[in-house]
Protein backbone atom coordinates (compact mmCIF):
# COMPACT_ATOMS: atom_id res chain seq x y z
CA UNK A 1 0.00 0.00 0.00
CA UNK A 2 1.19 3.49 -0.86
CA UNK A 3 0.03 5.74 1.97
CA UNK A 4 0.05 9.51 2.42
CA UNK A 5 -0.29 11.12 5.84
CA UNK A 6 -1.60 14.66 5.46
CA UNK A 7 -0.02 16.71 8.22
CA UNK A 8 1.47 20.18 8.63
CA UNK A 9 3.74 18.91 11.40
CA UNK A 10 5.75 15.82 10.50
CA UNK A 11 7.45 15.82 13.90
CA UNK A 12 4.32 15.73 16.05
CA UNK A 13 3.68 12.51 17.97
CA UNK A 14 0.63 11.32 16.03
CA UNK A 15 2.25 11.82 12.62
CA UNK A 16 5.49 10.13 13.68
CA UNK A 17 3.64 7.13 15.13
CA UNK A 18 1.50 6.65 12.02
CA UNK A 19 4.55 6.78 9.76
CA UNK A 20 6.47 4.40 12.04
CA UNK A 21 3.57 1.91 12.09
CA UNK A 22 3.26 1.98 8.29
CA UNK A 23 7.01 1.52 7.74
CA UNK A 24 7.15 -1.37 10.21
CA UNK A 25 4.42 -3.12 8.22
CA UNK A 26 6.25 -2.76 4.92
CA UNK A 27 4.08 -0.03 3.37
CA UNK A 28 5.31 2.91 1.33
CA UNK A 29 4.48 6.02 3.31
CA UNK A 30 5.13 9.72 3.00
CA UNK A 31 4.12 12.68 5.15
CA UNK A 32 2.71 15.45 2.94
CA UNK A 33 2.22 19.01 4.21
CA UNK A 34 -1.46 19.77 3.61
CA UNK A 35 -0.77 23.42 2.80
CA UNK A 36 1.72 22.60 0.00
CA UNK A 37 -0.90 21.19 -2.37
CA UNK A 38 -2.39 22.80 -5.46
CA UNK A 39 -5.75 21.55 -6.71
CA UNK A 40 -6.14 21.27 -10.49
CA UNK A 41 -9.63 21.09 -11.93
CA UNK A 42 -10.38 20.09 -15.51
CA UNK A 43 -13.12 17.95 -17.10
CA UNK A 44 -12.84 14.25 -16.30
CA UNK A 45 -9.40 14.45 -14.71
CA UNK A 46 -9.17 15.71 -11.10
CA UNK A 47 -5.53 16.14 -10.15
CA UNK A 48 -3.24 17.35 -7.38
CA UNK A 49 0.14 19.04 -7.43
CA UNK A 50 2.51 18.95 -4.47
CA UNK A 51 5.21 21.60 -4.23
CA UNK A 52 4.40 22.49 -7.86
CA UNK A 53 4.99 18.93 -9.09
CA UNK A 54 2.24 16.56 -10.23
CA UNK A 55 1.42 14.15 -7.42
CA UNK A 56 1.92 10.45 -8.08
CA UNK A 57 -0.82 7.94 -7.27
CA UNK A 58 -1.57 7.10 -3.62
CA UNK A 59 -3.79 4.22 -2.53
CA UNK A 60 -4.90 5.82 0.73
CA UNK A 61 -4.59 8.89 2.91
CA UNK A 62 -4.78 9.51 6.66
CA UNK A 63 -5.84 13.16 7.06
CA UNK A 64 -4.52 15.04 10.10
CA UNK A 65 -6.32 18.32 9.42
CA UNK A 66 -5.94 21.02 12.08
CA UNK A 67 -8.84 23.31 12.96
CA UNK A 68 -7.05 26.38 11.58
CA UNK A 69 -6.89 24.94 8.04
CA UNK A 70 -10.24 23.16 7.90
CA UNK A 71 -11.42 24.79 4.65
CA UNK A 72 -8.28 24.17 2.61
CA UNK A 73 -7.61 20.81 4.27
CA UNK A 74 -11.06 19.44 3.45
CA UNK A 75 -10.65 20.69 -0.13
CA UNK A 76 -7.47 18.62 -0.45
CA UNK A 77 -9.14 15.54 1.06
CA UNK A 78 -12.11 16.03 -1.28
CA UNK A 79 -9.74 16.06 -4.27
CA UNK A 80 -8.15 12.79 -3.12
CA UNK A 81 -11.70 11.36 -2.91
CA UNK A 82 -12.37 12.39 -6.52
CA UNK A 83 -9.13 10.62 -7.45
CA UNK A 84 -10.44 7.40 -5.81
CA UNK A 85 -8.01 7.31 -2.89
CA UNK A 86 -9.25 5.67 0.31
CA UNK A 87 -9.44 8.07 3.25
CA UNK A 88 -9.88 7.37 6.95
CA UNK A 89 -11.94 10.56 7.26
CA UNK A 90 -14.19 11.86 4.51
CA UNK A 91 -14.07 15.55 3.66
CA UNK A 92 -17.72 15.89 4.67
CA UNK A 93 -17.01 14.02 7.91
CA UNK A 94 -14.22 16.43 8.84
CA UNK A 95 -16.46 19.44 8.13
CA UNK A 96 -19.41 17.94 10.01
CA UNK A 97 -17.43 17.09 13.13
CA UNK A 98 -15.41 20.32 13.22
CA UNK A 99 -18.55 22.46 13.59
CA UNK A 100 -20.09 21.69 16.99
CA UNK A 101 -23.53 22.96 15.98
CA UNK A 102 -23.59 20.98 12.75
CA UNK A 103 -22.49 17.77 14.48
CA UNK A 104 -25.17 18.15 17.18
CA UNK A 105 -27.81 18.86 14.53
CA UNK A 106 -26.90 15.65 12.73
CA UNK A 107 -26.82 13.54 15.89
CA UNK A 108 -30.16 14.95 17.12
CA UNK A 109 -31.96 13.09 14.34
CA UNK A 110 -30.80 9.74 15.69
CA UNK A 111 -31.41 7.80 18.88
CA UNK A 112 -28.13 8.91 20.43
CA UNK A 113 -27.80 10.62 23.80
CA UNK A 114 -26.63 14.23 23.68
CA UNK A 115 -26.80 17.01 26.30
CA UNK A 116 -29.70 19.44 25.83
CA UNK A 117 -28.28 22.12 23.53
CA UNK A 118 -29.60 25.44 22.18
CA UNK A 119 -28.19 27.79 19.56
CA UNK A 120 -29.22 31.44 19.94
CA UNK A 121 -28.47 34.73 18.24
CA UNK A 122 -30.92 37.24 19.70
CA UNK A 123 -30.38 38.74 23.16
CA UNK A 124 -34.01 38.13 24.09
CA UNK A 125 -33.61 34.39 23.37
CA UNK A 126 -30.79 33.87 25.90
CA UNK A 127 -32.90 33.52 29.07
CA UNK A 128 -35.48 31.17 27.49
CA UNK A 129 -32.59 29.09 26.12
CA UNK A 130 -31.02 28.77 29.56
CA UNK A 131 -34.38 27.68 30.99
CA UNK A 132 -34.88 25.07 28.23
CA UNK A 133 -31.60 23.35 29.06
CA UNK A 134 -32.51 23.16 32.75
CA UNK A 135 -31.13 26.43 34.11
CA UNK A 136 -27.71 27.33 35.44
CA UNK A 137 -25.03 26.23 35.68
CA UNK A 138 -24.62 25.91 31.91
CA UNK A 139 -21.83 25.27 29.45
CA UNK A 140 -21.17 27.91 26.78
CA UNK A 141 -19.23 26.70 23.73
CA UNK A 142 -17.77 28.36 20.69
CA UNK A 143 -18.78 26.51 17.52
CA UNK A 144 -15.17 25.75 16.69
CA UNK A 145 -12.51 24.94 19.23
CA UNK A 146 -10.21 22.13 20.29
CA UNK A 147 -8.51 20.94 23.45
CA UNK A 148 -11.09 22.68 25.63
CA UNK A 149 -10.52 26.14 24.15
CA UNK A 150 -13.77 28.12 23.90
CA UNK A 151 -15.63 26.07 26.54
CA UNK A 152 -16.88 28.15 29.48
CA UNK A 153 -18.83 27.23 32.62
CA UNK A 154 -21.37 29.88 33.70
CA UNK A 155 -22.74 29.38 37.19
CA UNK A 156 -25.28 32.21 37.25
CA UNK A 157 -27.75 33.69 34.79
CA UNK A 158 -26.11 37.11 34.90
CA UNK A 159 -22.71 35.61 34.19
CA UNK A 160 -24.12 33.54 31.34
CA UNK A 161 -25.84 36.57 29.78
CA UNK A 162 -22.68 38.65 30.04
CA UNK A 163 -20.49 35.96 28.47
CA UNK A 164 -22.90 35.29 25.60
CA UNK A 165 -23.41 38.98 24.85
CA UNK A 166 -19.66 39.59 24.91
CA UNK A 167 -19.01 36.71 22.51
CA UNK A 168 -21.82 37.84 20.21
CA UNK A 169 -20.36 41.35 20.17
CA UNK A 170 -17.15 39.88 18.77
CA UNK A 171 -19.18 38.00 16.11
CA UNK A 172 -18.66 34.64 17.75
CA UNK A 173 -21.38 32.01 17.48
CA UNK A 174 -22.01 30.05 20.67
CA UNK A 175 -23.96 27.07 21.93
CA UNK A 176 -25.77 26.94 25.26
CA UNK A 177 -25.55 23.42 26.69
CA UNK A 178 -26.78 21.69 29.81
CA UNK A 179 -24.15 21.12 32.48
CA UNK A 180 -24.29 17.44 33.42
CA UNK A 181 -23.25 17.52 37.07
CA UNK A 182 -23.48 13.75 37.54
CA UNK A 183 -20.49 13.31 35.20
CA UNK A 184 -18.41 14.85 38.02
CA UNK A 185 -15.92 16.60 35.77
CA UNK A 186 -14.97 13.52 33.79
CA UNK A 187 -15.66 12.08 30.36
CA UNK A 188 -14.52 9.13 28.28
CA UNK A 189 -12.68 9.20 24.97
CA UNK A 190 -13.51 6.21 22.77
CA UNK A 191 -11.09 5.72 19.90
CA UNK A 192 -12.95 4.26 16.92
CA UNK A 193 -11.22 2.48 14.05
CA UNK A 194 -13.64 1.07 11.49
CA UNK A 195 -16.53 -0.55 13.33
CA UNK A 196 -14.70 -1.16 16.60
CA UNK A 197 -13.60 0.82 19.63
CA UNK A 198 -9.92 -0.13 19.80
CA UNK A 199 -9.15 1.81 22.99
CA UNK A 200 -10.80 4.04 25.57
CA UNK A 201 -9.71 6.24 28.43
CA UNK A 202 -11.46 8.20 31.15
CA UNK A 203 -10.34 11.80 31.61
CA UNK A 204 -10.94 13.55 34.91
CA UNK A 205 -10.56 17.28 35.57
CA UNK A 206 -8.16 18.31 38.32
CA UNK A 207 -8.52 21.04 40.93
CA UNK A 208 -11.00 23.80 40.10
CA UNK A 209 -10.86 23.03 36.38
CA UNK A 210 -14.12 21.56 35.00
CA UNK A 211 -12.64 20.65 31.60
CA UNK A 212 -11.17 17.18 31.52
CA UNK A 213 -8.99 17.60 28.43
CA UNK A 214 -5.47 16.23 28.76
CA UNK A 215 -4.14 19.59 27.56
CA UNK A 216 -5.95 21.15 30.55
CA UNK A 217 -4.19 18.87 33.00
CA UNK A 218 -6.87 16.19 33.07
CA UNK A 219 -5.90 12.87 34.63
CA UNK A 220 -6.33 9.79 32.42
CA UNK A 221 -6.98 6.14 33.12
CA UNK A 222 -7.59 3.21 30.85
CA UNK A 223 -11.19 2.00 30.79
CA UNK A 224 -13.06 -0.90 29.20
CA UNK A 225 -16.36 0.40 27.83
CA UNK A 226 -19.52 -1.68 27.84
CA UNK A 227 -21.41 -2.49 24.65
CA UNK A 228 -23.74 0.51 24.90
CA UNK A 229 -20.88 3.00 24.94
CA UNK A 230 -18.99 1.16 22.18
CA UNK A 231 -22.09 1.01 19.98
CA UNK A 232 -22.77 4.72 20.52
CA UNK A 233 -19.20 5.70 19.64
CA UNK A 234 -19.12 3.61 16.47
CA UNK A 235 -22.51 4.85 15.30
CA UNK A 236 -21.48 8.47 15.85
CA UNK A 237 -18.34 7.99 13.76
CA UNK A 238 -20.34 6.31 10.99
CA UNK A 239 -23.03 8.98 10.99
CA UNK A 240 -20.37 11.67 10.63
CA UNK A 241 -18.55 9.86 7.83
CA UNK A 242 -15.43 9.06 9.83
CA UNK A 243 -13.66 5.70 9.79
CA UNK A 244 -11.21 6.86 12.44
CA UNK A 245 -12.49 9.13 15.20
CA UNK A 246 -12.25 10.07 18.84
CA UNK A 247 -15.70 10.20 20.40
CA UNK A 248 -16.04 12.05 23.71
CA UNK A 249 -18.93 10.99 25.94
CA UNK A 250 -20.25 11.74 29.40
CA UNK A 251 -21.15 8.85 31.68
CA UNK A 252 -24.64 9.56 33.01
CA UNK A 253 -27.39 7.63 34.81
CA UNK A 254 -29.31 7.43 31.51
CA UNK A 255 -26.34 6.16 29.51
CA UNK A 256 -23.76 7.83 27.26
CA UNK A 257 -24.19 11.44 26.21
CA UNK A 258 -22.01 12.48 23.28
CA UNK A 259 -20.11 15.73 23.63
CA UNK A 260 -17.97 15.80 20.51
CA UNK A 261 -16.61 13.74 17.63
CA UNK A 262 -13.00 14.39 16.66
CA UNK A 263 -11.88 13.75 13.09
CA UNK A 264 -8.16 14.04 13.90
CA UNK A 265 -7.87 12.58 17.41
CA UNK A 266 -4.43 12.75 18.96
CA UNK A 267 -2.58 9.50 19.65
CA UNK A 268 -0.15 10.50 22.37
CA UNK A 269 -2.57 10.73 25.29
CA UNK A 270 -4.48 7.54 24.59
CA UNK A 271 -1.46 5.44 23.56
CA UNK A 272 0.41 6.54 26.67
CA UNK A 273 -2.59 5.80 28.86
CA UNK A 274 -3.57 2.44 27.35
CA UNK A 275 -0.16 1.24 26.13
CA UNK A 276 -1.86 0.05 22.93
CA UNK A 277 -0.60 0.34 19.35
CA UNK A 278 -3.45 2.48 18.04
CA UNK A 279 -1.37 3.82 15.14
CA UNK A 280 -0.84 0.23 14.04
CA UNK A 281 -4.58 -0.44 14.24
CA UNK A 282 -5.24 2.54 11.96
CA UNK A 283 -2.67 1.40 9.40
CA UNK A 284 -3.91 -2.21 9.47
CA UNK A 285 -7.50 -1.10 8.97
CA UNK A 286 -6.51 1.21 6.11
CA UNK A 287 -4.56 -1.56 4.36
CA UNK A 288 -7.55 -3.92 4.65
CA UNK A 289 -10.00 -1.34 3.24
CA UNK A 290 -7.82 0.40 0.68
CA UNK A 291 -9.81 -0.97 -2.27
CA UNK A 292 -13.01 0.67 -1.01
CA UNK A 293 -12.57 4.37 -1.69
CA UNK A 294 -15.01 7.05 -0.56
CA UNK A 295 -18.07 7.22 -2.85
CA UNK A 296 -20.37 10.22 -2.92
CA UNK A 297 -23.71 8.55 -3.63
CA UNK A 298 -25.29 11.83 -4.69
CA UNK A 299 -22.79 12.16 -7.54
CA UNK A 300 -23.58 8.66 -8.77
CA UNK A 301 -27.36 8.92 -8.46
CA UNK A 302 -27.80 12.22 -10.24
CA UNK A 303 -26.76 10.63 -13.53
CA UNK A 304 -29.58 8.06 -13.21
CA UNK A 305 -32.55 9.99 -14.57
CA UNK A 306 -35.77 9.20 -12.74
CA UNK A 307 -34.08 7.10 -10.06
CA UNK A 308 -33.28 7.91 -6.46
CA UNK A 309 -33.09 6.75 -2.85
CA UNK A 310 -35.88 7.14 -0.31
CA UNK A 311 -37.25 5.53 2.83
CA UNK A 312 -40.56 3.65 2.74
CA UNK A 313 -42.38 3.22 6.05
CA UNK A 314 -44.59 0.15 6.69
CA UNK A 315 -47.33 1.49 9.04
CA UNK A 316 -49.91 -0.52 10.94
CA UNK A 317 -52.56 -1.77 8.53
CA UNK A 318 -50.28 -1.68 5.50
CA UNK A 319 -51.00 -4.20 2.75
CA UNK A 320 -47.32 -5.19 2.90
CA UNK A 321 -47.47 -6.58 6.46
CA UNK A 322 -47.04 -10.36 6.51
CA UNK A 323 -45.66 -10.41 2.98
CA UNK A 324 -42.08 -11.03 2.01
CA UNK A 325 -40.13 -8.37 0.12
CA UNK A 326 -40.51 -10.56 -2.96
CA UNK A 327 -44.29 -10.89 -2.49
CA UNK A 328 -44.71 -7.14 -1.89
CA UNK A 329 -44.15 -6.49 -5.58
CA UNK A 330 -41.30 -4.05 -4.99
CA UNK A 331 -38.80 -5.91 -7.22
CA UNK A 332 -41.31 -5.95 -10.10
CA UNK A 333 -41.60 -2.16 -9.76
CA UNK A 334 -37.83 -1.82 -10.15
CA UNK A 335 -37.42 -0.98 -6.44
CA UNK A 336 -34.45 -2.52 -4.61
CA UNK A 337 -34.41 -2.69 -0.81
CA UNK A 338 -30.92 -1.71 0.35
CA UNK A 339 -31.48 -1.77 4.11
CA UNK A 340 -34.30 -2.74 6.46
CA UNK A 341 -34.65 -0.86 9.77
CA UNK A 342 -36.61 -2.67 12.47
CA UNK A 343 -36.64 -1.02 15.87
CA UNK A 344 -33.00 -0.63 16.90
CA UNK A 345 -31.88 -3.36 14.47
CA UNK A 346 -30.51 -2.66 11.02
CA UNK A 347 -30.45 -5.38 8.35
CA UNK A 348 -28.30 -4.50 5.34
CA UNK A 349 -29.14 -6.19 2.02
CA UNK A 350 -32.21 -8.09 3.35
CA UNK A 351 -33.09 -11.26 1.50
CA UNK A 352 -36.20 -11.25 -0.66
CA UNK A 353 -37.91 -13.88 1.51
CA UNK A 354 -37.79 -11.73 4.65
CA UNK A 355 -41.29 -11.01 5.96
CA UNK A 356 -42.25 -7.40 6.55
CA UNK A 357 -43.61 -6.28 9.93
CA UNK A 358 -45.45 -3.16 11.20
CA UNK A 359 -43.21 -0.07 11.56
CA UNK A 360 -40.45 -1.49 9.39
CA UNK A 361 -38.55 1.12 7.41
CA UNK A 362 -37.08 0.25 4.05
CA UNK A 363 -34.24 2.24 2.51
CA UNK A 364 -34.87 1.75 -1.19
CA UNK A 365 -33.31 2.62 -4.54
CA UNK A 366 -35.54 2.67 -7.57
CA UNK A 367 -37.81 4.62 -9.88
CA UNK A 368 -39.08 7.72 -8.11
CA UNK A 369 -42.47 7.62 -9.81
CA UNK A 370 -43.09 4.11 -8.47
CA UNK A 371 -41.98 4.98 -4.92
CA UNK A 372 -43.86 8.28 -4.66
CA UNK A 373 -47.18 6.69 -3.75
CA UNK A 374 -45.57 4.55 -1.02
CA UNK A 375 -44.14 7.46 0.97
CA UNK A 376 -46.43 8.45 3.88
CA UNK A 377 -47.37 12.08 4.35
CA UNK A 378 -45.16 13.88 6.82
CA UNK A 379 -47.07 14.07 10.08
CA UNK A 380 -47.17 17.30 12.08
CA UNK A 381 -44.84 16.87 15.05
CA UNK A 382 -46.73 16.94 18.32
CA UNK A 383 -45.48 18.94 21.27
CA UNK A 384 -44.41 16.77 24.17
CA UNK A 385 -43.22 17.44 27.70
CA UNK A 386 -39.53 18.29 27.85
CA UNK A 387 -38.73 15.22 29.92
CA UNK A 388 -39.83 12.87 27.16
CA UNK A 389 -37.47 12.10 24.30
CA UNK A 390 -38.68 12.77 20.80
CA UNK A 391 -38.91 9.80 18.47
CA UNK A 392 -36.15 9.74 15.90
CA UNK A 393 -35.26 7.60 12.94
CA UNK A 394 -32.16 5.44 12.78
CA UNK A 395 -30.64 5.93 9.35
CA UNK A 396 -27.15 4.55 9.74
CA UNK A 397 -25.43 1.24 9.96
CA UNK A 398 -25.15 0.21 13.62
CA UNK A 399 -22.34 -1.32 15.56
CA UNK A 400 -21.98 -4.96 14.51
CA UNK A 401 -24.74 -4.81 11.86
CA UNK A 402 -24.69 -8.01 9.82
CA UNK A 403 -25.84 -8.51 6.23
CA UNK A 404 -28.78 -10.82 5.66
CA UNK A 405 -27.73 -13.96 3.87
Amino acid sequence: MKLAILSCSKNCYSTRRLKEAAVNRGHQVRVLDTLKFSIDLEPGSPDLYYRSKQLSHYDAIVPRIGASITYFGTAVVRQFEQMDAFTTASSAGISNSRDKLRSMQILSRHQIGIPDTVFVREKRDVLPAIERVGGVPIIIKLLEGTQGVGVILAESVKTAEAIIQTLHSTRQNVLVQKFVSEARGSDVRAFVVGDHVVAAMRRTAQGNEFRSNVHRGGKTERVILDETYCETAVRCAQIMGLRVAGVDMLETNSGPQVLEINSSPGLQGIETCTQLDIAGAIVDYTAARVDFSEIDIRQRLTVSSGYGVTEIHIPDGSEFIGKSIDESGLPEKDINVLTLYRGSSVIPNPRLKRTLEPNDRLLCFGKLEHMRGMIPEKARRRRRPKVQQLETEVLTTPYEAKADA
